[in-house]
């Protein structure tokens, strides 16, 4: 004969969910072992709670119980029995929830997932040359994403109906199943296959997206790249990622800056440095040297005689924009005086000339004289 379950917790066949768990708690603390050592009828009360409870708080098996039937007599299980008395449900079921009453902690099932969720971040990678960075572009990109599915807008739906509730779990987006373990018997949960975890079903999906609302397509967008940016930055364009299932908002679309290098420049924050080549006489006597900088302007850089190798001229404001800021940062000229390998007779001889009216010998550096390129060596 089928157990009357409600009267088991107490409650009328129309209770709620709540109240039926409410009932459940109040029964489990006041019969649980742990309150009640080698107390044979509370063991077997707490037996007979877990086991209502378990009916009860299960769509499928309290319609069975409805029905005049006992769901407990065809699970396979052990009807009532368990190691050490802890009762039908186990701690998949029963305990979970009496362990919720003591440390307010969940012990029932998993939260049902929506159909419709937001989409996924992308992530796009872009190559530059310095002087696209150095001016700022347009740049036309092409992204392989998921778009609203046009034929059903997004619903999923071939006509366009609203979801309905999932017949497999009944809206709970799980199955939950007793399974026999040494415990007794243990209530298991799992994800509903039918409408993967969400509690809805679309009736009629629609054959182009598969209900999903959303398909594969490859997009052609343009990104605005701002003057100054740098090797790894990533430009954000709201929006532009992939549309979430179930026709949900679009997540973002991050362009991260690819730099190639350049055959003149290097670049240092917002500072470009760049070397120059000065022959022995110029670094001796002086020169302008011209170059051209990323946006063919003609920049001069002025060495003043004496120059040593190592040196460095500095332009102030001939550098890369600031991003963050205004104005741009320094371009840094590097000194490299040229020595000739190869001399002809008349070039040997005046500087010849030049070494005898200037009484100058090859010396070793004792480091004090010479203080400023022991010093940058040490850099």
């Amino acid at each position: 004969m089928a157990r009357d379950y409600y009267s088991i917790l107490g409650v009328g066949k129309d209770a709620s969910d709540g109240e039926i768990k409410k009932a459940y708690r109040k029964l489990a603390l006041k019969y649980h072992p742990d309150r009640n050592p080698d107390d044979e009828e509370a063991a077997a009360r707490f037996r007979d709670v877990s086991d209502a409870y378990e009916v009860l708080s299960d769509p499928n098996k309290r319609r069975i119980a409805d029905m005049g039937g006992d769901p407990l007599d065809n699970s396979g299980g052990m009807p009532g029995g368990g190691a050490g008395g802890f009762g039908g449900s186990g701690f998949g079921g029963g305990l979970g929830d009496v362990f919720e009453a003591f440390f307010g902690n969940g012990g029932g099932g998993r939260q049902k997932r929506s159909r419709v969720q937001n989409g996924a971040d992308a992530l796009l990678g872009i190559k530059l040359d310095l002087a696209e960075c150095y001016t700022g572009v347009r740049k036309p990109i092409t992204v392989d994403t998921a778009v609203l599915c046009k034929d059903c807008e997004g619903t999923g739906s071939k006509t366009k109906a609203k979801a309905t509730t999932c017949g497999e779990c009944q809206g709970a987006g799980e199955i939950q199943q007793v399974q026999r373990s040494f415990l007794g018997n243990v209530m298991t949960s799992r994800p509903c296959a039918a409408c993967m975890g969400t509690g809805e079903v679309v009736p009629d999906p629609c054959p182009e997206c598969g209900g999903d609302g959303r398909v594969r397509a490859r997009r052609e967008l343009t990104v605005n790249i701002p003057a100054g940016v740098s090797e790894g930055m990533r430009i954000r364009m709201a929006g532009q990622g992939e549309v979430g299932p179930g026709g949900g908002p679009s997540g973002d679309l991050y362009v991260e800056v690819q730099v190639e290098q350049h055959p003149v420049f290097q670049r240092e924050g917002d500072n470009l440095h760049v070397n120059v080549h000065v022959p022995m006489v110029d670094a001796a006597l002086g020169t302008e040297v011209h170059l051209n900088n990323l946006v063919d302007e003609q920049l001069n850089v002025t060495i003043e005689p004496g120059a040593q190798p190592g040196d460095r001229v500095r332009l102030n404001g001939a550098g890369m924009p600031r991003l963050r800021g205004e104005g741009n940062g320094d371009l840094v000229a590097h000194v490299d005086v040229s020595v000739p390998t190869k001399l002809d007779a008349k070039s040997r001889e005046l500087l010849e000339k030049l070494r005898d009216h200037r009484g100058e010998n090859s010396t070793v550096a004792d480091g004090k004289s010479h203080r400023g390129f022991f010093s940058r060596f040490r850099r």
